[in-house]
């Protein structure tokens, strides 16, 4: 297959450190370029990196004939906008989450992804680990699925972060809830049809900093979860059916390249002690996620699963959660 050839908009953090060099690891990407708003990050980014073009503005970047697919790591309010340009330049995107703010929002890009592929960046799709709890789950090996619990935190209360803006979409829910509404929609393949949620704002910075939701998936599914932006490091996901407990023991930020465990708990003894658990292949998720992008640009092929309606799906349950903030009841998910 002919390496797809992308450039890179933003000197972001989650690019530079992950993306990027699963990018430049894998035979199906050559990367060309990487812009900033101004020329020396870029320039910065291209040296320690080793990418052969740095450019002072985004607008070059899209302008670029030979660049095919840009990854769109900026700030949460110009995912869509930015998405838009390089849609109209007739390149590829993939767009770190939140794709958009709102599902209103996301609608906007149908029309661009009808030209080309516009995905939602959600690299935990990809990790073995969460193919192997789905695999279990579709097989009856845990009985019915009847609840997944997530909990996801860090600590972060500086006001320069733009995880600290609520201007700009900042907060846990857009930045780490996204994850946990992922894990519901992802293991239980289908849709929730209403949530509540319960939101702690820092007085100073305005921002959600503790979240905690509850999801109904129809037929006694749900889906609970809290994250916290101001909480202790901590991440989990319990997978939860009549006969059996899955449990990842680091579902969203698995290492590079390093072998993930999941745990299978019968419940047999509460001490844990007859819990078994099995060892996933190495990975790196940000690299099968970006090889996956690829093949659906070469092939043209539909994704079946991130695609720009998964996307819009996605942005509805964080439109009722925001909603639910507000009423302080059930919203149903439009």
């Amino acid at each position: 297959m002919k390496p797809v050839v992308w450039g890179v908009l933003s000197t972001a953090k989650i690019g530079v450190q992950h993306v990027i060099p699963a990018m430049l690891s894998s035979p199906l990407v050559e990367l060309r370029a990487i812009a900033s708003r101004t020329l020396p990050p870029a320039q910065e980014a291209a040296r320690s990196l080793g990418i052969a073009q740095a450019y002072g503005s985004y607008e070059e970047l899209l302008a670029d004939p030979a660049i095919e697919a840009v990854y769109n790591p900026l700030p949460n309010h110009l995912h869509v906008p930015l998405t838009l340009q390089a849609a109209a330049a007739g390149k590829h995107v993939l767009c770190e989450k939140p794709v958009a703010l709102s599902a209103a929002e996301a609608e906007t890009l149908q029309t661009a992804s009808a030209r080309v592929h516009i995905e939602e960046a959600f690299m935990v799709r990809h990790h073995p680990q969460w193919r192997r709890a789905r695999e279990l789950v579709r097989a009856g090996r845990i009985g019915e699925l009847r609840a997944v619990q997530v909990f996801f935190s860090y600590f972060n209360d500086d006001p320069g972060n733009i995880r600290n803006q609520p201007g700009i979409g900042g907060g846990a829910l857009y930045d780490i809830g996204c994850y946990a509404v992922l894990a519901g929609r992802y293991l239980f393949e289908s849709e929730p049809r209403r949530a509540v949620s319960l939101v702690d704002r820092d007085p100073q910075l305005g921002t959600d900093r503790l979240t905690s939701a509850l999801l109904d998936f129809g037929a006694g599914r749900q889906l609970n979860f809290t994250v916290s932006t101001q909480s202790v490091r901590f991440q989990r996901v319990q997978v939860v059916g009549t006969l059996c407990r899955i449990e990842l023991f680091i579902p969203f930020n698995a290492a590079r390249g390093e072998q993930m465990h999941l745990a299978l708990d019968e419940g047999g003894l509460l001490d844990g002690s007859s819990v078994t658990v099995e060892t996933l292949p190495a990975a790196d998720q940000y690299r099968l996620q970006v090889e996956a992008f690829c093949r659906r640009v070469r092939d043209g092929a539909s994704p079946q699963a991130g695609g720009l309606e998964d996307a819009v799906a996605q942005a509805r349950v964080i439109d009722a959660l925001w909603l639910s903030e507000r009423t302080g009841r059930w919203e149903a998910i439009a």
